[in-house]
């Protein structure tokens, strides 16, 4: 294990020096660790911190006659979900082990999660408040950091209205640290309140919501050892992802299962498949469109499935009928015949699962792809069933967990949207009246209105008046957890950071905002704390909810998110009512009883039967769940399904087991079972929407059925079961329209208790949509990338018409045109994409920083085919530049001349940070925080292009050209 007891004193001195070199040339173990000061006893910095600070970050061995108490928290990085134990002395963590007992990580960690314990002794971490004057660094206290911030915070919302500020929050927070921030953003009365998902998952969210009910992963990776196929497109978990591959692989053997990779680049995943289908970026409708081509000619769609539970399939054939294999190769380079194997592999070995991550996502038209990823899982009868699914791998530790809890500008809390409706239960959830709730926007219809994505904030801050939909730009950012090299078009950025009067960075690493320089002034740092400083609940990507204990007190001057948020809160003026049914002690919000909060609003998740003692007891009895269907099958739990995975019906004491797979008829409801939702009514054109013929089992409506309300409960007579209590807030909650209080809304729980009790889903019965009638496309179409190559294919395939959301305009089809008539294929003649290396993660600035990792990847890099290189000049290991065709963007870095990639592709990694086009950025970030990895943001190069329904950016396939350096 990457583990490092020392007991040595640290070095007095700082790092700039020491790490300069590190930078321009890889080196030895050995040398790296002279260089960085470890091997003569730890890094620098701590030596010289004064007696204010909280405690020293350093863990010395394990000292004997001391007693050793262990704790389970959860890895802070991808979404898989591994148990970290932590062995804590003196209060101070001086060991760690994997989770043996976890059915998750099964005793195993990746390089991230082995080396978790370094982020507790932090030599490279925000060790106190600091400001940005003149262009220097100033250590200042929390007591002033928030009266100045507040205070700047108020005059810009008294001069310019609150929708001037933006807040992102962070995927890396718990859930009720998610919970919190999009609670605080609507006290603070905007809905310009986002996180990372916006770059990573959106378009998942917004495709398979819009297919088949919930923004989620279907099943889990324990069952992916169910599946007799693996297809994967779009995603490198054996990177991204590493101790998932364990499930997969053990699909793979125990099944004798095929595993194809279809991907643009031969990654490591891809070096474990029985296929591997090379494609050209930004292809994979066209891929998925060939492949169910081969599933209709030969008749292995799964009809009786489709009759039963699927709308609007002969559209889809219709589009299909034009993906002949020609074209299909034509437009993606994939072969007909090859394609053909996978329609076959997947159609004759069910049931096939298909994962999929960001190389699928971060598109132009990723909600279409995730469509059309959909509906061939549902042509196939892969959905609602073990072994089959759409798993959907997700990037950051709580990236489902925060977008669950809204933070998102275009919903609140468990994806409830921003309608009256949705606004009136949530001030009933926290005992706010609605009028004053309403006052605390600029108008109600802004309240109502999606707000400015992080993809695009900048766009917001530079927008002249009339380019932006809300009253003035934003003048003030406020970050908590966020990298600020993740967004593309960082020139755009860099102005509009420079032209903020405000900018708070809330985290525990100083992220790449704070070494921009273009700022000079106004900028503020406050040391944020890990998740093992604190306790709170994440969400793997299956959906299982874990709970993460305290490992230590933060370290330094650091707090938690819950406590930054109160002390903001208080000096805004609305702590009291935010935290109304929370327990605040001193300062200190309790993370349980934010929890029970978000049990008791969250019902169109089924969030409500998660409560923090059954999570907990989870936690403590690990050891108790099956290590492939996640089941409890001996002690006090039961029959419970591990972390609960939403939905988790009613209340806690009905002890709903959670569910494993959504969509599953052949449980009952009680048992974990589910059917599709019932989301967009009962009828289109004179067809039912609603299940034909199938149900859940033990279900007493033997056939489809729309949503539980008040009026559906009467219809059935139901209604009678209502308790006395139940009734009375149901009346409450409707008074003249009784009838129309819905089982989301219904705070007694009293219809989701009867429709269960009768065996159904308080959500319906209906059939998943191939058509998507309130979508740009409601059937997926190709269409190119905005900086294609293919000006052959523009014409046939252009993108969508120019529009506008968001409260901005989106440029996509006159950009597109533009880039074509300017000849800008000719002058960038290399497709860039990019992606995740196993050694670091999001930003980077965390991983980057840690040692232990550090000297695993020390260099940024482009990779570039062999041919490439060759007709270039350009050696392995050679500096390069990278150019793009937008803002003069330009970037340094080392080329890996490879047959990974094809020709004319060029890959680069997306953590790095800390250089900016050829100069190094060291000295601009607070003093003693530079991560010891710098290099050239990839998105230094990117170019505009976003997906019409989420804003996503893209990342996957834009243009650049190479030259030697």
């Amino acid at each position: 294990m990457l583990v490092k007891r020392n007991s040595g004193a640290p070095i007095r001195r700082h790092l700039a020096n020491a790490f300069a070199a590190v930078a321009d040339a890889p080196v030895s173990r050995r040398a790296f660790l002279e260089r960085s000061g470890i091997a003569a006893g730890g890094l620098a910095a701590l030596g010289s911190l004064g007696p204010a600070m909280v405690q020293k970050a350093e863990a010395g061995p394990i000292m004997p006659g001391i007693e050793v108490i262990t704790r389970k928290n959860i890895c802070t990085h991808c979404s898989v979900g591994c148990t970290v134990i932590g062995e804590i002395q003196n209060d101070v963590w001086v060991g760690q082990e994997p989770g043996w007992d976890s059915p998750i990580s099964q005793g195993t960690h990746c390089a991230k999660g082995a080396s978790v314990r370094e982020l507790t002794k932090g030599e490279r971490r925000v060790k106190y408040p600091m400001k940005l004057e003149g262009g220097h660094w100033r250590r200042i206290s929390w007591e002033q950091a928030i009266e100045e911030i507040g205070n700047q915070l108020l005059d810009i919302r008294q001069k310019a209205g609150p929708d001037s500020v933006f807040w992102l929050g962070s995927a890396k927070f718990s859930n009720e640290g998610a919970y919190l921030y999009r609670k605080f953003a609507a006290f603070w009365g905007t809905n310009n309140v986002d996180h990372q998902a916006r770059i990573c998952h959106s378009t998942t969210v917004a495709g398979v919501a819009n297919t088949w009910g919930y923004g989620a992963m279907t099943n889990s990776y324990n069952d992916i050892q169910n599946s007799k196929c693996l297809v994967i497109i779009g995603g490198n978990p054996a990177e991204a992802h590493p101790v998932s591959m364990q499930h997969m692989l053990r699909g793979k053997e125990r099944n004798k299962a095929p595993f194809i990779v279809i991907d643009p680049r031969f990654t490591r995943t891809a070096a474990h498949a029985t296929e591997y289908v090379r494609i050209r970026p930004g292809t994979d409708i066209p891929v998925v469109w060939g492949i169910l081509w081969h599933v209709f000619e030969n008749g292995w769609e799964d009809k009786e499935y489709i009759r039963q539970r699927v709308y609007g399939m002969d559209e889809v054939r219709a589009e299909v009928k034009k993906w002949t294999p020609d074209l299909v190769e034509q437009v993606s380079g994939a072969p007909g015949e090859q394609l053909r194997r996978v329609a076959e592999a997947m159609a004759k070995n069910r049931p096939s699962t298909l994962i999929w991550c960001m190389g699928a996502t971060q598109k132009t038209v990723g909600t279409a792809n995730v469509r059309a990823f959909s509906i061939l899982q549902l042509a196939l009868g892969n959905i609602g069933v073990a072994g089959g699914g759409a798993n959907i791998y997700r990037g950051h530790c709580n990236v489902q967990g925060a977008t669950d809890m809204g933070l998102d500008v275009s919903t609140l809390p468990s994806y409830y949207g921003l309608t009256e409706g949705a606004w009136r239960h949530f001030a009933r959830v926290w005992e706010v009246d609605y009028e004053w709730l309403k006052g605390r926007f600029a108008s109600k219809d802004l309240m109502e209105k999606k707000g400015i994505p992080t993809t695009r904030w900048f766009d917001a801050v530079l927008a002249e008046p009339g380019q932006i939909d809300q009253p003035n730009p934003i003048q003030a950012f406020v970050c908590f957890g966020h990298g600020g090299n993740t967004v593309t078009r960082m020139p755009e950025m860099v102005k509009g950071l420079a032209k903020l009067k405000l900018l708070v960075i809330a985290d525990p690493h100083p992220t790449t905002f704070a070494a921009i320089p273009d700022r000079k002034d106004n900028t503020y740092v406050l040391p944020g704390c890990t998740q093992f400083e604190t306790s709170g609940s994440r969400v793997c990507s299956n959906r299982s909810i874990q709970w993460g204990e305290k490992f230590v007190e933060p370290i330094f001057e650091s707090k938690d998110d819950y406590e930054i948020m109160y002390l903001l809160a208080r000096k805004l003026g609305f702590a009291d009512a935010m935290f109304k049914r929370i327990t605040v002690n001193g300062t200190k919000p309790v993370s349980e009883d934010i929890t029970r909060e978000i049990n008791r609003g969250c019902l169109s998740t089924g969030y409500t039967g998660s409560s923090p003692e059954r999570l907990k007891l989870h936690m403590q009895y690990q050891a108790d769940f099956d290590r492939i269907t996640m089941q409890a099958t001996r002690g006090p739990l039961k029959g419970e399904y591990y972390g609960l995975p939403w939905p988790c019906w009613g209340l806690p004491e009905w002890k709903h087991p959670g569910s494993p797979i959504l969509y599953d008829t052949s449980k009952h409801v009680m048992e974990g079972g589910g059917t599709f939702r019932a989301r967009f009514g009962v009828e289109r054109n004179g067809v039912s929407l609603l299940a034909e013929g199938s149900y859940s089992k033990g279900s007493e409506l033997k056939d489809g059925y729309p949503e539980f309300t008040m009026a559906v409960l009467k219809k059935l007579g139901w209604d009678k079961e209502l308790t006395p209590e139940e009734r009375r807030v149901i009346e409450l909650i409707g008074g003249d329209k009784v009838d129309e209080v819905s089982w989301q809304t219904d705070l007694s729980m009293g219809i989701i208790r009867i429709a269960l009790k009768h065996g159904c889903l308080p959500y319906g019965n209906a059939k998943a949509r191939c058509v998507a009638w309130n979508l740009p496309d409601p059937v997926p179409v190709h269409r190119e990338p905005i900086y294609t190559p293919r000006r052959d294919l523009v014409t046939r395939f252009p993108a969508i018409d120019d529009r506008r959301d968001f409260r901005l305009v989106q440029l996509a089809k006159s950009l597109q045109m533009g880039v074509q008539e300017h000849g800008v294929p000719n002058r960038f003649p290399f497709v860039l994409t990019s992606g995740r290396l196993v050694e670091y993660e999001g930003g980077g600035e965390e991983t980057r920083s840690n040692r232990w990792l550090a000297e695993l990847q020390q260099v940024m890099f482009a990779e570039i085919n062999t041919k490439d290189a060759e007709r270039l000049g350009i050696e392995d290991g050679a500096w390069i530049w990278v150019y793009g065709p937008e803002n003069d963007a330009r970037a340094k870095v080392r080329a890996l001349v490879t047959n990974r990639i094809g020709p004319g592709t060029v890959f680069m990694p997306f953590h790095f940070s800390g250089y900016w086009q050829g100069a190094s950025l060291r000295e601009n970030y607070p003093p003693g925080t530079d991560p010891i990895v710098l290099g050239e943001p990839c998105n230094g190069v990117t170019t505009y292009g976003y997906d019409p329904v989420t804003f996503m950016q893209e990342t996957k396939v834009t243009l650049c050209r190479v030259e030697p350096a």
